[in-house]
C-alpha cells in the first residue's frame, strides 16, 4: 500500500550528475556520446543501457516542461520566452539526430530480438516507426515549427476586452455569456468578436492567425515531403503512431457523429429556443439558463477550486485526493486566469519526479470544475504510471491519456455536491455536463474533418479554407442558431481552437476517449468499486499495451462504430431524462 502522506522526490540519478545546468548542447552532448559508444555483451547490458537512456530523456523532458510552463504562465515576460526558445534552438535540434542514432544502435543490437516481446512490444514497434520517419532535413524545421506554434498562445494571451471599467481576458468575459440579461450577453459577444477584427498596426488578430496558419501549413508540407509523404495528413498519422486505426476509420467516425449525435443536439437547440421564448436563437443565447436562474458559481478562486477538488477526489478514492494534495505541496498548480497568461489548460507530465503540473485559466464557472477534474484525471494517470521503468513506457497516446481525464469528468459527477450544495444546482450541473458531452462530440468531429481537409488540400487559398470550414461546420451544427449579422463569427470559429495551431491533427482522440469515458461511467453506475479498480489497473499500464488492450483492462471496448455511438448516445439521453 502506498503511503498517502509521503511526498515523492526525484530518484537518485545513476547516469547523469545530480547537479547539471542545461543551456546548450555542449552541456549534454557527452552523455549521448557515451550511450552511442556503449558496448553490449549481454541482454542485461542492453536493458541497463535502456534505463540510462531513459534517465537522460526524463531529465531533458522535465527541463523543457518547466520552460514551457513558465512561458505560458506569463507571456509578457520576454525572458521566459527566450529561455524556452534557447532550449528548442540550442539543444533540441541536436537531440533528434542523436536519438535517431540511438534508435538504430538499439535496433541493430544482437540482443534487440531477445528483449521480451510482451514487455517491449510497444517500444519496439514505436522504434521502427521512428527510424522510418526520421529525416535530417526536418530537424531545423521542427525547431522553426515549435517557435511558430508558440505565437498562437502569445496572440491569444494578449487579448482582452473592457467591460464596466474592467479589463477582462476572453476566459473571464465568457462568464457574462451566462448572464440572464440578454442585452449584456449580446454586448459581451460583440465585444469578444469585434476584438478579432480591430485594426492595430495595419492588421487584425484574425489576419495574424490566418497568416500564422499559412506559415505552419507550408512548414508542415515540407516536413511531410522530406519524410517521403505526399501530404502532412498521411505523414502525421504515422508520426503520431496511430497503429490501431486508420484515416478511413476517422472519417467513418465523422459520419457516425453527424448521423447519431447532431440530430439530438438539434432537438436540444430547438427546445432551448422554445424555453427562452425567442423567435431567433442567437450565438449569445447558448450558455444562459433557460429557466432564468443565475449562472452556477461553484467556487470563488483557485484555492477554493483546488480544495473542493481534493475533497471530491478523496470520496472517489483516497489515492486520487492524495495526488492533488501532493501537487499542491510541491507547487505544481497554476489555476486562475490572468492577463498575459496563455489560454487553455493542460496537465504536463514531469517524467523525472513523476508529479505533473496542472495549468488552467479558472474564472469561477462550472466549466472550470470540469477542466479541473479533467486535468486531475491526467494527473492521476501520471502518478499511477510514474514508477514504470522507462520514459517510453510513460509516453502515452492521446486515446489512452484522454480516457483517464474524460472518465474522471463523468465519474466525479457522483460527488459534485462538494461544489454544488443545493440539490437543484447539482442537477443543473450534471445536465449541463451531459449535454456538453453531446455537444462536444460534433465539435471534435468538425475540427478533425477540417484538419483532414486543410492537409489533404495543401495548396488551398484562404477563401477556399473559409468555404470548406463553413460547409464542414454546418454539417456538425444544429442549424438552429441564427448568425445573421455575425457570419464571420461562424466562418472563423476554428481560429479559437488551439490544437489546429499547436498540436496538429491531435483532437479526434478526445472523441474516441469520450466514448470510452461514457462506457466507464456506465460501468461505474453499476459497480463503482470494480470500475475504479479497472480504471487504476488500466492507467498503471502506461503505454506498455495496445490501445485496445488498455481499454479492455479498463473494462470497456475501443470502439467508435456507428452502432456503438448510437448505443452510448442513447444511454446519455436516458441519464439526462432521469436527472430531469
Amino acid at each position: 500500500m502506498m503511503d498517502l502522506s509521503s511526498v515523492p522526490v526525484k530518484p537518485a540519478r545513476k547516469f547523469l550528475p545530480e547537479e547539471i545546468v542545461i543551456n546548450d548542447w555542449s552541456d549534454i552532448e557527452k552523455f549521448y556520446e557515451e550511450l552511442l559508444e556503449a558496448e553490449f555483451s549481454s541482454l542485461q547490458d542492453l536493458e541497463k543501457w535502456l534505463k540510462n537512456r531513459s534517465e537522460l530523456s526524463a531529465v531533458l523532458e522535465e527541463e523543457l516542461a518547466w520552460r514551457y510552463i513558465k512561458m505560458n504562465i506569463d507571456t509578457t515576460d520576454q525572458s521566459l520566452s527566450d529561455a524556452f526558445n534557447q532550449f528548442i534552438t540550442n539543444v533540441q535540434p541536436h537531440i533528434a539526430p542523436k536519438e535517431n542514432e540511438l534508435n538504430i544502435k538499439l535496433h541493430d543490437s544482437p540482443f534487440f530480438g531477445e528483449l521480451d516481446d510482451e514487455k517491449y512490444k510497444i517500444l519496439k514497434r514505436s522504434l521502427i516507426r521512428q527510424i522510418e520517419l526520421f529525416s535530417e532535413e526536418n530537424v531545423p524545421l521542427f525547431t522553426e515549427m515549435e517557435q511558430l506554434q508558440q505565437k498562437f498562445g502569445a496572440i491569444m494571451g494578449a487579448i482582452s476586452i473592457e467591460w464596466e471599467g474592467k479589463e477582462l481576458t476572453l476566459q473571464q468575459s465568457a462568464k457574462y455569456l451566462k448572464d440572464n440579461d440578454r442585452s449584456i450577453r449580446e454586448a459581451i459577444f460583440k465585444k469578444r468578436e469585434s476584438v478579432f477584427w480591430e485594426v492595430n498596426e495595419n492588421t487584425t488578430i484574425t489576419a495574424k492567425l490566418q497568416a500564422l496558419l499559412d506559415q505552419l501549413l507550408q512548414l508542415r508540407a515540407k516536413i511531410a515531403k522530406n519524410a517521403g509523404y505526399d501530404n502532412y495528413l498521411a505523414y502525421k498519422f504515422d508520426a503520431m503512431e496511430r497503429f490501431d486505426y486508420t484515416i478511413e476509420d476517422c472519417q467513418d467516425f465523422h459520419a457516425a457523429i453527424a448521423e447519431h449525435i447532431v440530430p439530438i443536439n438539434k432537438e436540444s437547440a430547438i427546445r432551448r429556443k422554445e424555453e427562452l421564448g425567442y423567435e431567433q436563437l442567437k450565438p449569445w443565447d447558448l450558455e444562459v439558463d433557460t429557466k432564468g436562474r443565475k449562472p452556477l458559481e461553484p467556487f470563488q478562486n483557485g484555492e477554493e477550486l483546488l480544495e473542493k477538488s481534493i475533497t471530491c477526489f478523496d470520496q472517489i478514492d483516497p489515492f486520487f485526493g492524495y495526488c492533488l494534495r501532493t501537487m499542491k505541496t510541491l507547487g505544481h498548480l497554476d489555476l486562475e486566469s490572468k492577463k498575459g497568461k496563455a489560454p487553455g489548460g493542460f496537465n504536463y507530465p514531469l517524467y523525472e519526479i513523476g508529479v505533473p503540473f496542472i495549468y488552467m485559466n479558472a474564472v469561477g464557472t462550472h466549466r472550470d470544475v470540469v477542466t479541473m477534474v479533467h486535468e486531475g484525471g491526467h494527473a492521476i494517470h501520471s502518478f499511477l504510471s510514474k514508477d514504470l521503468e522507462l520514459v517510453e513506457f510513460k509516453g502515452l497516446t492521446s486515446e489512452i491519456a484522454e480516457l483517464a481525464s474524460m472518465s474522471m469528468e463523468l465519474i466525479s459527477m457522483e460527488y459534485w455536491s462538494v461544489f454544488f450544495t443545493d440539490p437543484d444546482e447539482l442537477k443543473r450541473a450534471k445536465i449541463t455536463q451531459l449535454e456538453g458531452v453531446l455537444k462536444t462530440l460534433p465539435w471534435i468531429a468538425c475540427i478533425d474533418q477540417f484538419q483532414h481537409w486543410i492537409y489533404a488540400n495543401q495548396n488551398h487559398t484562404e477563401e477556399q479554407r473559409k468555404e470548406a470550414w463553413k460547409e464542414i461546420y454546418s454539417r456538425f451544427s444544429s442549424g438552429v442558431v441564427d448568425y445573421s449579422g455575425f457570419e464571420d463569427s461562424f466562418a472563423y470559429a476554428w481560429q479559437k481552437q488551439l490544437h489546429i495551431f499547436e498540436v496538429p491533427l491531435y483532437y479526434i482522440e478526445y472523441g474516441m476517449a469520450q466514448l470510452g469515458a461514457i462506457a466507464m461511467w456506465r460501468n461505474f453506475k453499476k459497480d463503482p468499486e470494480a470500475t475504479i479498480a479497472n480504471y487504476k489497473k488500466a492507467l498503471s499500464l502506461g503505454y506498455t499495451k495496445t490501445i485496445g488492450e488498455i481499454y479492455e483492462a479498463a473494462g470497456i471496448k475501443f470502439d467508435f462504430s456507428g452502432d456503438y455511438i448510437k448505443e452510448l448516445a442513447g444511454f446519455i439521453k436516458d441519464e439526462i431524462e432521469k436527472i430531469n
